[in-house]
């Protein structure tokens, strides 16, 4: 990844506790905010990753986002450049965001999460309401349902085999069905092997802490907490989801007051990945129509003090298993 002129880019920083290092971040400054009169120009824009993602993998959202407003982009704790070990609950993963934010002094911030970041947006936005302007939560669910809790534990098998000495591929290929709606797995087959390939030669503390996130996601009912998200809030489900199935989505929108729902005719679970044009079109289009009051100031992609985010370093290349998700 290069540069690119008014970019800020944020590598690992001392944690707060002095023992542990905040999550590991990239955030990049608006290019074109100000041709741009709605109320939410120029506030920053939080991309919260699905379990098997890295920042790279929003590239071409981010790049889209990224003409109107200032983007931060985390691996959570496990993921490819956050040390590990991962958090085996979802509600952690709100408090290391809470203890980024502080470092980075934004007070309020928009909120766009897939999957498993999805769920830590819905934690986030339920807990610390302060600090979240709106929340755009794509293929979620309110729940577990059975089938998903089973997916979880045999994927937990996989990774326990995989930890055992079988092939790190493996991995890839038990979720490929799942993840990825028919026509893209058709239409993409090369680049899946490839992924896996790319999968196969990551170190046993990656796997190790995706059985962590699995651990984290077996079963889990965020019903109470959606009920008491009041941000603006978009849901976003795909038809072809199997990992988090659309009606459990439209039933998280309807447990948060005053949500919205849109729905991708033809997507899986990684919608991420497979139209990131059509969801940074929903995304852009719900940012700009929400009233000033539910903005953060304009001047929000900065720091209050002015200066640059703490924990600043040169960016680094990631050899990154892009588009996967739990």
């Amino acid at each position: 990844m290069t540069d690119r002129p008014g970019s800020r880019r944020v590598g690992t920083a001392v944690g707060l506790d002095g023992a542990r290092g905040l999550l590991a971040h990239r955030f990049d400054a608006p290019r074109n905010a100000g041709a741009d009169l709605s109320p939410s120009a120029g506030s920053p824009v939080l991309l919260l990753n699905g379990g098997l993602m890295t920042v790279a993998s929003w590239e071409p959202i981010a790049s889209l986002l990224g003409e109107r407003h200032p983007v931060l982009r985390c691996d959570f704790r496990g993921q490819l450049r956050t040390p590990g070990p991962a958090h085996r609950e979802l509600a952690p993963n709100a408090d290391d965001l809470v203890a980024l934010l502080d470092a980075l002094e934004l007070e309020r911030i928009h909120v766009l999460g897939t999957s498993f970041g999805g769920l830590v947006g819905l934690l986030l936005a339920a807990r610390h309401p302060e600090r979240v302007a709106s929340l755009v939560a794509v293929t979620v669910s309110d729940r577990t349902t059975l089938r998903m809790t089973e997916t979880t534990r045999g994927l937990r098998r996989v990774v326990a085999g995989i930890l055992a000495g079988a092939d790190g591929g493996g991995l890839l290929e038990a979720m490929v069905d799942d993840i990825y709606s028919a026509s893209f797995r058709r239409e993409n087959r090369q680049m899946l092997a490839a992924r896996s390939r790319q999968v196969s030669g990551l170190p046993p503390a990656w796997f190790e802490s995706v059985d962590g996130i699995l651990a984290a996601v077996e079963a889990f009912d965020l019903g109470a907490e959606a009920a008491r998200i009041r941000c603006p809030t978009l849901v976003v489900v795909a038809a072809d989801d199997r990992v988090m199935p659309p009606e459990r989505g439209r039933a998280l929108a309807a447990a948060i007051p005053g949500a919205r729902l849109a729905e991708h005719p033809v997507s899986g679970h990684t919608l991420v990945v497979e139209d990131p044009e059509w969801l940074a079109r929903e995304a852009l289009a719900f940012l700009d129509g929400l009233p000033a009051a539910a903005s953060p100031q304009r001047d929000g992609a900065a720091p209050a003090s002015g200066r640059a985010p703490a924990g600043t370093a040169p960016p680094r290349t990631l050899a990154a298993p892009a588009g996967k998700e739990t």
